[in-house]
């Protein structure tokens, strides 16, 4: 069967890998790039079925887009002349422009805060892409969208397509009801092209990739603490994020890092698989990204982390990881924005920890690829896990370790990563159904796993 791949109990995992570029960075910089006024070179730029996807949305815009092999495995050199902010309404009384977003969700999220400020009259775009999309809400920018001025609809009052009329928007203040990255981006890039400032408010931060992106870029952002700034159980403070309008932005130079998320099915590995030693370098440890590293050593995981200078903003640098007696604990709703994409493993990982790992607050988990609390507490189940659902969660109980069996990723590449893992580290293998999924974020994913296997 296509797309079937068995992953068998493996002995010491042993050597160095450098993950794929960062996927989140690889979109927004494609995008900022064609919003600038001339030509941005972006080093290190994933390659991938998802930013392809944004690659070829910002060239049916207008930018000459040039992609070549980069010197990094998983990557690519690609140079973008940008149409400025102004661009994409250049095209006015031409129709609606079909954009394919594939199965990228940021992208299909973050462009249409740029679209959607063009201009009354100055364009139209329709936004799809493939069956998980379908699935994926955008009510969640739709409505601030409108807020602002802007005239967005979608099927069904939530769904993808999107339809984006180009409009004149207004600044506006937005106190976001889910701890979203997509959704802060999207209106700090339709801020400026607004009237007045826009500023959005996070109770929970999350990933602060586009405001770093943003001022590299010569506008003008704000970032300020909300509340208390007292951190509990793992949780960074509120933010309040302000952006002006601008009349342009700067054509830049960007070296994308390696992508923790992908680098993250490796640390799990290395932490169950016994007398594995893995080096994960030049791997992104921005401080909004790594909130698996808190959880981890809040497990006893032994990872000893190695951070270089960042030049360019976004910290990178080593893990050093190895296994070590593990014991559950319990993930909050503040910690979940910093570790969103990782909570699959922080369920594997449960399985092999002394007593109960616990996590909640987590029901944005449900709108991702798959339905992630359903699929993750499926996926351990058929490995013979003690696991159990929550409306916004899972728990797993520790029984030292997991059988195996036979899974499916329902086209979702976490879920696909995940399963291989489990294999590597369970007592008779796993096979996981729809392995290609793997290939959205991290193409390189099996092969680099072999290796490591082989040591």
């Amino acid at each position: 069967m296509s797309g079937v791949h068995r992953f068998q109990p493996a002995g010491p995992l042993s050597g160095t890998l450098r993950p794929p570029p960062d996927k989140s960075i690889s979109h927004r910089a494609a995008i900022l790039a064609a919003m600038a006024d001339g030509t941005s070179e972006l080093r290190g730029y994933l390659d991938s079925a998802d930013t392809r996807s944004t690659l070829e949305a910002v060239r049916a815009l207008g930018c000459v887009v040039e992609a070549t092999k980069g010197v990094a495995p998983g990557a690519l050199a690609v140079r973008v002349e940008g149409i400025g902010l102004r661009g994409p309404g250049e095209r006015a009384g031409a129709g609606p422009l079909a954009i394919d977003v594939g199965n990228a969700g940021t992208l299909l999220r973050l462009l249409p805060g740029w679209l959607a400020g063009q201009g009354e009259g100055k364009g139209s775009w329709i936004l799809a892409g493939d069956e998980s999309i379908a699935r994926r809400p955008v009510d969640r920018i739709v409505e601030p969208l409108r807020r602002m001025g802007g005239v967005v609809e979608c099927r069904d009052g939530r769904l993808p397509p999107l339809a984006i009329s180009a409009a004149d928007l207004r600044g506006t203040s937005y106190d976001t009801p889910i701890a979203s990255a997509q959704v802060k981006s999207c209106l700090l890039l339709a801020g400026l092209l607004a009237d007045g400032v826009t500023e959005v408010i996070e109770a929970t931060p999350t990933r602060d990739h586009t405001e770093r992106m943003l001022r590299a870029a010569g506008a003008t952002v704000g970032v300020e603490k909300v509340g208390s700034g007292l951190s509990l159980g793992g949780a960074l403070p509120g933010r309040r994020v302000r952006v002006e309008p601008a009349e342009l932005l700067d054509p830049c130079g960007f070296d994308v890092p390696g992508d923790f998320s992908s680098a993250a099915f490796f640390v799990a590995a290395a932490l169950i698989v016994p007398r594995s030693r893995v080096l994960v370098e030049e791997v992104g440890l921005n401080p909004t990204r790594i909130g698996l590293l808190g959880i981890l050593n809040r497990m006893g995981a032994a990872i000893e982390v190695t951070e270089e200078p960042a030049p360019d903003g976004e910290a990178r640098g080593t893990l050093d990881v190895r296994p070590a007696p593990l014991r559950g604990t319990t993930v909050t709703a503040g910690e979940v924005p910093l570790a969103i994409d990782e909570l699959p493993l922080v369920g594997l990982l449960g399985c092999f920890a002394e007593g109960r790992t616990v996590v909640r607050g987590a029901a944005e988990l449900r709108h991702k690829e798959s339905d992630r609390i359903a699929r993750v507490v499926e996926l351990l189940s058929a490995i013979g896990a003690q696991v159990e659902a929550f409306d916004d969660g899972f728990a797993v109980t520790g029984t030292g370790g997991v059988r195996g069996g036979s899974v499916d990723s329902y086209g979702d590449h976490r879920l696909a990563m995940t399963g291989a893992i489990a294999g590597l580290a369970s007592r008779v293998g796993v096979e996981v159904s729809g392995m290609e999924a793997a290939a959205v974020s991290y193409p390189g994913f099996e092969a680099d796993l072999g290796r490591l296997a082989s040591g």
